[in-house]
Formats: structure tokens, C-alpha cells, sequence
């Protein structure tokens, strides 16, 4: 499997779980909280699927860089990431009032969508079955022997 293919086929994999979970958390928290909990969640659905959309978009722009500049570029995405969210977090919390974005239906809906992502990701990884090409270490261990 190309390594393209297999980016998409982990995004979708994640992509459809949380997606589940999103409309199960917007459905529970605006029969809970009324509109205030639907923007909640709402908000939480969508920042959590950019957060970890950005990744998997790294991976696929860095398939064929050297790893080293690939560390560094996915350090750099999630140092970058975690100040934007922070950022936009103190904005939400400063510009909206609590009855407009119910902040409870905020952070466990976030919580929850993030775990159906990961899971979704773990899941569509162990599907792929990827072949990794194996060291030359069996050739240098005949000639010794």
C-alpha cells in the first residue's frame, strides 16, 4: 500500500468514528444544556477534528522527507498546534458568556471525540498491515560467521 493510500485510510478511519461520536455528544448535550450545549459541542467537534487532521496532514507532506526534518516538523506542528488551541480557548472563554457555549459540554465532548479519533486511528493503523523494510543485519552476521 502507497503511503498516500494509507494516510487517507487512517484519516478516514478516525475521521468516521468521531464523526459518530460528534453527533452522539451534539445530540446529548443539546437534549442537556439547550442551545448553549449544542454550540459547545459543536465547537469541540470541530476543533478536535482540525487538531487532529493537521497531523495526519504533516505525515503525508513529510513522506519522503529525512526523518530528522520530519521530527522536527511534527515537533514544530504540535507546538504550534497546542499555542493555537490555547490561543482559542482564551478566546472563546473571553468573548462568549457561558450561556451562549456551555463550557461543560465543551471539554467532555472534546474528551470524548479525541478518544473515538485515537481509537479510530489505532484501529485503521493495525488494518493497514504496513510492510517496513528490515535492517541488512543478516547479511553482515552470515560473514562473520
Amino acid at each position: 500500500m502507497e503511503i498516500a493510500e494509507s494516510n487517507k485510510a487512517m484519516w478516514r478511519g478516525a475521521l468516521i468514528p468521531s464523526i459518530a461520536v460528534s453527533v452522539l455528544a451534539i445530540i446529548t448535550a443539546t437534549a442537556l444544556r439547550g442551545l448553549s450545549g449544542f454550540w459547545g459541542s459543536a465547537l469541540s467537534a470541530l476543533t478536535v477534528v482540525i487538531f487532529f487532521s493537521v497531523s495526519l496532514l504533516v505525515a503525508r507532506l513529510t513522506k519522503s522527507a529525512d526523518p530528522i526534518a520530519t521530527m522536527a516538523l511534527a515537533m514544530f506542528s504540535y507546538f504550534t498546534k497546542l499555542l493555537l488551541i490555547a490561543g482559542f480557548l482564551l478566546l472563546v472563554t473571553r468573548l462568549t458568556n457561558e450561556s451562549d457555549v456551555d463550557r461543560t459540554s465543551f471539554g467532555v465532548s472534546a474528551l470524548a471525540i479525541s478518544i473515538s479519533w485515537l481509537a479510530g486511528e489505532v484501529r485503521a493503523f493495525f488494518k493497514l498491515r504496513l510492510q517496513l523494510p528490515l535492517p541488512e543485519a543478516t547479511r553482515e552476521k552470515k560473514e562473520v560467521l
